[in-house]
């Protein structure tokens, strides 16, 4: 009797899990900002770097932009897609293109990452979320702002040529470069 008791609970625990869900991410959806499209105009910004200076997304029209959002430095994946990025850095500046990655790290911190990892690209401190929001790139974590893993491929003239959201730190950089030769074919 016990084993039919617990399996009925079991089943009506399913029931209102599964009715939950859809009001959940129905109401998730409305209240997080859409990330922009592609074809759309880039949101600019002005964010401090790593190098304790401020810089905008103005700053570097006439040059293809990969513009990444993640979420913490010192953390296994964020290294991992750090380290492909610089990996391959030749290959983005043969391609016109700059890297920028943005999280919600202290410039300091941002400073310190690429010393211990060599990084020779833009780190970007969005302490407040604000640009990550406006990129549809922000997510809470034990009741914290991070900066969600998601890219954006800016065209010289400034708008979005290429989204890739919630994407895989491990081939990620491989992927935005294929996607980048393809583009600048057309």
């Amino acid at each position: 009797m016990n084993s039919i008791r617990r399996s009925l609970l079991l089943l009506l625990a399913v029931l209102v899990v599964a009715a939950l869900v859809p009001a959940m991410v129905a109401h998730a959806d409305m209240t997080a900002p859409a990330a922009p499209a592609v074809g759309a105009p880039a949101p600019d910004f002005s964010l401090t770097t790593n190098e304790g200076k401020p810089a905008s997304l103005k700053d570097f029209r006439g040059k293809w932009v990969v513009l990444y959002f993640y979420p913490k430095d010192f953390t296994g994946g964020c290294t991992l897609e750090a380290h492909n990025f610089q990996r391959d850095l030749p290959k983005y500046e043969q391609a016109h293109a700059v890297i920028l990655g943005v999280s919600v790290d202290t410039a300091e911190s941002h400073k310190s990452f690429c010393a211990k990892e060599g990084l020779a690209f833009k780190l970007l401190s969005d302490p407040d979320a604000k640009v990550s929001t406006q990129y549809g790139s922000v997510m809470e974590y034990n009741g914290n702002k991070l900066s969600a893993r998601n890219t954006f491929l800016v065209d010289p003239d400034g708008k979005i040529a290429k989204v890739f959201m919630g994407v895989k730190p491990d081939s990620h950089s491989e992927e935005v470069l294929k996607t980048l030769s393809g583009l600048e074919k057309h």
